[in-house]
């Protein structure tokens, strides 16, 4: 009578779950595997550095042809403005002289050069030239496109080296990546190099945060902050492919958070150590043109 009972209780008890669809059964589900890359390279942080400052020293110039996309950001008015791509040539000689060029369907449409301490950038369709020192000295708060520098652009197209009096430590990291096409999961493990510079007391402010896979131990992100320490600019280097020279991405995206602007450079060609003139880093003002100095 009693094993009845507790039979009709658990009945009772096991209705209700089964009703609603459940089982008194563990179920197994397959999820995916993480898959690991073929092989992972080690590093000493101060092996790291090196690897870093050799690649930056062999580099003496560079050019590229890029498409670039440009979009702007409103995140109070919740807004995302995407403008036209246009066509970009660049010219790279250290230490840092840069010339950027873009035109749409052929026009020009901007045409910058700085000497690495001044800038002069001409906008042929508003017959506007700026020009500026490379460094703000007062951030223009209603135009945030006037606080753009050439030197946001140097430091994203090329890894720079460290300075002697860097400091800097690096942690191991692991990244979980889906590639939703191929339904996979990838574990890509990573290098973290955080660049700091010493300040008064005991303070260091951050400089760089550059992250390396280990796969090829090539830079896949670089954070960059201001003399304050406030994040400037945010840059990821994707799709790495052999252009003469070397390997370099495919794709950079940079992105200024404080300006609510990013590029997105589709690398086309890459050229490095070629020989630059002095004249191939000048533009040429209109006549009649409205020029406007910056701080």
């Amino acid at each position: 009578m009693r094993i009845a009972v507790c039979a009709g209780r658990a009945a009772a008890l096991a209705l209700p779950l089964l009703a609603a669809g459940c089982s008194l059964l563990p179920t197994t589900r397959h999820l995916p595997v993480p898959k690991a890359p073929p092989e992972v390279q080690s590093a000493t942080p101060q092996q790291l550095v090196r690897l870093i400052n050799q690649r930056w020293d062999v580099l003496k110039s560079l050019t590229a042809t890029v498409e670039i996309q440009a979009t702007e950001f409103k995140t109070a008015e919740g807004v995302e403005k995407d403008f036209p791509s246009s066509r970009g040539y660049i010219l790279l000689r250290k230490p840092k002289m840069l010339r950027v060029m873009g035109t749409y369907f052929g026009v020009p449409i901007f045409n910058m050069a700085s000497d690495g301490s001044h800038f002069t950038l001409v906008i042929p369709s508003k017959n506007l030239v700026l020009e500026g020192a490379n460094a703000v000295t007062e951030k223009d708060p209603k135009n945030p496109m006037y606080n753009l520098r050439p030197d946001f652009f140097l430091d994203a197209i090329a890894v720079r080296g460290l300075d002697s009096h860097d400091e800097f430590m690096v942690v191991n990291d692991t990244e979980t990546v889906e590639d939703a096409a191929k339904k996979h999961l990838y574990i890509e493990p990573e290098y973290v190099l955080s660049v700091m510079r010493p300040k008064a007391g005991n303070e260091k402010l951050p400089v760089r945060v550059l992250t390396f896979r280990r796969d090829d131990m090539l830079p896949y992100s670089q954070d960059i902050y201001d003399r304050h320490g406030n994040l400037e600019t945010q840059v990821t280097y994707g799709n790495y492919a052999e252009f003469s020279g070397g390997k370099y991405p495919s794709k950079v995206t940079i992105k200024r958070p404080q300006e609510g602007i990013q590029l997105t450079l589709t690398v086309e060609s890459v050229h490095e150590n070629v020989d630059l003139a002095d004249s191939q880093f000048e533009v040429k003002i209109p006549a009649g043109a409205t020029i406007r100095q910056l701080k």
